[in-house]
Formats: structure tokens, sequence, C-alpha cells
């Protein structure tokens, strides 16, 4: 039986085309790799399994990185270089083959040196440089210093020299996000850069078996099989399953259902750098108040995911209104309903030079090997970039391309769905709101009938848990005279309502209460805000049974015109 990674192939491939001999890998490069060959299989580190397997065929194999320096695969290798660097020193009048160099330059200067002797000697070498991020960090050439432009000169031209090009000769970089590397080196023609995914199922599957192999126990401790086991940790890589397992042993304990759900959130949160949030409510689209159509078309999303069609779902979806029609809380109850995880991606952007771009790689990266799972993303007009973005070095723009390559690549269609949520769509690139990405458009308004009025009413009344009162309790002058319409300003007035009648000592909130709240109660007011979000929404809407009566008849033009108006009005003010 033999086994060899995906990415190992794809840099096979490309080492023998005999075009290229400079490598970087990226990603998921601090879990194990698989070896079978030995027993029933063995897991090495990435540095081992490339000195120690990939590699092993090769007369030298050396590793290099800040902390440790130059290291070689086996003491023979080491003894060649201190022996070739005495004529180094004595041509040079250096002392290095007493104290080797940690520093890049100098170290990349011997390196050099020794690598062409042996070359020309007909020796096959492997150079494996960790944390390349360290060594060739991303900047641009005004602000490097000496020692970062020397390393990238050594680069660039390893990777095109005729001697190391024609000669058996491999150099590897290994950076967990490629984005914090010199991109002048990632882009370099002759440099190719390889992405080490996240393990998928079977892989998994293969670990836990191997793990159950070692320590039989684990089966007793387990509650699923290890089948369902490999299915539910998916975004979870090997080195941070094993420690599970590990804590599994430690603690000799059952281990349920309810426990995996908890360890694998915390795992991927943490994985994520807290970029990351699990989206958790006890409510479903049932208690959304309104927006029929929505809920509807929602549900059958739903229903879509759970009998395995996820192929006929749009890749995204754009959900757009004014504030307080309860967007985010739509797309909260539709993540109780879809029977997959849903994650809010928070604020990635740093200050820093190339971690913005690091945080989101590193997101793309997790949320590719969860899937199937569902995204949100609140104030995605402030969120997302824009690809014409000024004054922040190309960041925004960047960005903006990262995530628009992302949602579009179609092999993510049903497993990887976006929710696109704002009150202001037109500040969107429209690139992102294009078939392809954010497909479908759900608009949502506040609700204009006593019917839609009653349900709001409704849900918030079981939402801060009022049950002393119905809605059959309220005359339908109430709620032709009701001027709160936002679900947020509604939950805040039923709150206030709870407050008086416990601070009047009453146990219930009565009917007399709550009316006299509601009169009181002056929820904040930007009309000219609002009737824009209401405008633009109509115009974003993709369906017209979403839209409420009074906006369906209305011309394009007449909508853009209004729109404009307000625009003019809000900057003039």
């Amino acid at each position: 039986m033999s086994y060899t990674p995906e990415w190992v192939q794809t840099l096979r491939r490309r080492y023998y085309s005999k075009n290229i001999c400079q490598f970087i890998l990226h990603g998921n490069v601090n879990d194990f790799v698989r070896v079978v060959g030995v027993e029933q299989g063995e897991y090495l580190k990435l540095n081992q399994y490339l000195m120690n397997e990939l590699f092993k065929k090769r007369d030298i194999v050396i590793s290099y990185d800040r902390a440790n320096g130059i290291s070689f695969s086996r003491p023979e290798m080491r003894a060649d270089f201190i022996q070739s660097l005495s004529a180094y020193d004595t041509l040079h009048g250096t002392n290095f083959s007493k104290s080797l160099p940690k520093d890049p330059t100098r170290a990349f200067a011997i390196l050099e040196n020794y690598i062409r002797i042996r070359l020309n000697d007909k020796k096959r070498i492997a150079l494996i440089i960790e944390y390349a991020e360290t060594i060739a960090p991303a900047s641009t050439m005004a602000y490097s210093n000496a020692e970062d432009r020397a390393i990238q000169v050594y680069l660039l031209r390893w990777a095109k020299d005729a001697l190391f090009l024609e000669a058996d000769f491999t150099l590897i970089m290994i950076t967990e996000n490629i984005g914090e590397m010199n991109q002048a080196i990632v882009r370099n023609p002759y440099t190719s850069e390889i992405e080490i995914a996240y393990p998928d199922e079977t892989e998994r599957l293969h670990f836990i078996y191997y793990m159950t192999r070692k320590t039989p126990k684990l089966i007793e401790l387990l509650e699923m099989t290890p089948e369902i086991l490999a299915k539910h940790t998916a975004g979870v890589n090997l080195v941070h399953l094993k420690t599970l397992l590990l804590e599994i042993l430690e603690n000799n304990i059952r281990f349920t259902n309810n426990d995996l759900m908890k360890k694998k959130e915390e795992i991927i949160e943490a994985e994520a750098n807290g970029l990351l949030e699990f989206v958790k409510t006890k409510y479903n689209l049932d208690y959304v108040a309104g927006h029929k159509y929505a809920k509807q078309h929602l549900k059958e999303a739903a229903a879509a995911l759970k009998n395995g069609r996820g192929d006929v779902l749009p890749m995204g979806y754009l959900v757009n209104g004014p504030v307080g029609t309860g967007k985010t809380f739509l797309v909260s109850c539709f993540a109780a309903d879809i029977g997959i995880p849903m994650v809010l991606l928070k604020n990635f952007r740093s200050q820093w030079q190339g971690v913005t771009e690091s945080n989101l790689e590193r997101v793309l990266r997790i949320l590719k090997a969860m899937n199937p799972v569902a995204v949100m993303i609140d104030e995605a007009d402030a969120y997302l970039g824009n690809r014409n973005a000024q004054g922040d070095s190309g960041v925004s723009s960047r960005v903006f391309s990262m995530i628009a390559s992302f949602m579009s690549n179609t092999e993510h269609r049903g497993k990887i769905i976006w929710f696109l949520l704002t009150a202001r769509p037109d500040l969107m690139p429209v690139d992102l709101k294009r078939q392809g990405r954010a497909e479908e458009h759900i608009a949502l308004f506040y609700p204009e009938t006593i019917q839609e009025k009653k349900e709001l009413f409704e849900v918030m009344l079981k939402k801060v848990n009022i049950k002393e009162v119905t809605v059959n309790d309220f005359e339908d002058e109430f709620y032709n005279n009701l001027k709160i319409l936002s679900g947020a300003d509604m939950e805040a007035a039923l709150t206030r309502a709870k407050f008086k009648a416990a601070s009047k000592g009453l146990s219930n909130t009565t009917k007399d209460i709550i009316i006299q709240t509601l009169n009181d109660f002056i929820p904040p007011t930007y009309p000219e805000e609002v009737e824009l979000m209401n405008y633009v929404a109509v115009l974003e809407c993709t369906s017209k049974e979403l839209l409420p009566e009074k906006f369906r008849n209305l011309s394009r033009d007449e909508i853009i015109n209004r729109v404009e108006e307000l625009k003019k009005f809000k900057v003039r003010n």
C-alpha cells in the first residue's frame, strides 16, 4: 500500500518539469504528514517528513531557520559541510567552520558557496527554509533594510540560476500565511507556491484509526464511532485532533456528541485567532416576525441542504434593509434550521502591514476545510473593501480581490454559503453582489399591515418572556397607531415595560403598563436615512414578492431619482 499527499504529487510534477526548483509550501504547515510503509503507518511533522522521507535519497539535505541556523539530516552531511567551510575560511579570513552563523545574510553566503561546489560534484541537494516569512518578509523595496534586500536577491537568483535548475536541487520555503512573504519572491515565475490543505474526512479517519490502534481504550471512551468523529471534525487538523484524543484519555470520562461540538468550536475559534465565531441561537425561523417570503425562501434552502442538494443553492445571499428590520436575527435563526455550522466573520483588519491579508488568508483556509459551512458577515459594506479603494496602501483592494475570488469559486457551491448583511448595499462593490457571488438579494422592510405588526409584537413578547398578555388582548387601533416598527426598538420598549412592572412591585406585566410604555417610548429617528435605506433595498431586491405593496409598482427611474435626492440631502446636512 502506498500513499502520497496531494501536495507532494503537485510538487513532484512541477519539479520534474525542470523549469522550477524553488517552492513555497503554505497553509496547514504545522500539521502531521502520514507516512505509509512502516507497520500500519506513521505520522511525522512537516520538517521531519521533508528531511527523512521525501528527500531521504538526496546526498545532502540542509535545513535553515533564524533560531537554529544551519542543520543537516545526518551527521556525515554536517561533517562534509564543515570540511568545505575550512577552505572558505582560509580564502575569506572568516572562522565559520568553528561557529556557524545564524543570521541569514552570512548563512546564505556560505550555503551558496557550498551548494555550488557540491552541485558541480553531481550531488543531489535539498535546502529547507522554515519560517520563511521571517527571512523574506512582506515589504516594499523602499522600506526593506539591507539584509532583506540581500536575501531577496539570493532567493530570486537561486530560483533561475542555470546550475540550480539543471542539477538535482530543490529549495523549499515553509510559511503558514503566504501573504506574510515578500511578494516579489512569491510572484517570481521561477517560484511555485503549493498550499497544504487541512485534512479531509478520509485523512481524519485514518488518523483516528491510527490513534485507536495505539490506544484501544479510546474506543471505550468515545460515544460516537470513529466515522462519526471524523465526519464532525471538519476544519480541525491532525495536531488538534491528537490533542483532543489525548485529553479524552487523560480525563478518562466518556466523550459525548455534545462534548465534541463544544471542543470543535473551541479549536476552530482558537485556530482562527478569534476571527471566526460560531453562531448559536435558541430561535429558528418560526420566531421571525413578518418577512413571509424571505422566511419561505430560507426554509426551502434549509430543506435543500438537509436533503444533500447544496448544488441548487446560491453561492451567497445579500440580506439588506433598514436598521432594525432583523437582518442579523433572520440569518441567525436560519443557522438553527440548516443542520450545518454557521460562523460569524469578525473584524480581520489590522493597522500593521500585511496582517490584514494574513488574517483573511487564515480564515479562508479554515472555511474551506470546514465545509459545509455558512458564513455571516455583518456590516458587509464596511468589512469587505473595494477594488478601487485609495489611501490604505492597497489593503482594501487586496482584501476585496481575495474575498471575491474565493466567493466565486464554483467548487464551493453548497459547501460555503455566504450571507452579506448591510443596511447600505449601494456602498458595496457591484462585483460582490453579482451572480456567481451574492446571487440572491433578500430585502427586509418594517411591518406595514396589522397582521405584520401583530406578528412582530407576538414574537417580541415571547423573546422578552412576557406571558401575561397575548396579541389578541390588544385592539386593531393599538396596532394601527403603533409607531415602533423595529424589532430592536420593540424589544427595548417591552423590556422597559417589564422594568416598570417590577418597580411597582408587580410580578406580571399588564396590558395597561405595556400600552403606557409603548406610548411613552421614543425610538431614535433618522427619517431621511431610513427612507434612503428603504429605497436602496428596493433597488437591490431580486424578487418582486419580497417588496411591500407601495414599492411594487414604482418604476426603476422613480426609485433611482429618489435615492439621488436623499443622498444629496444627506451631503447637505
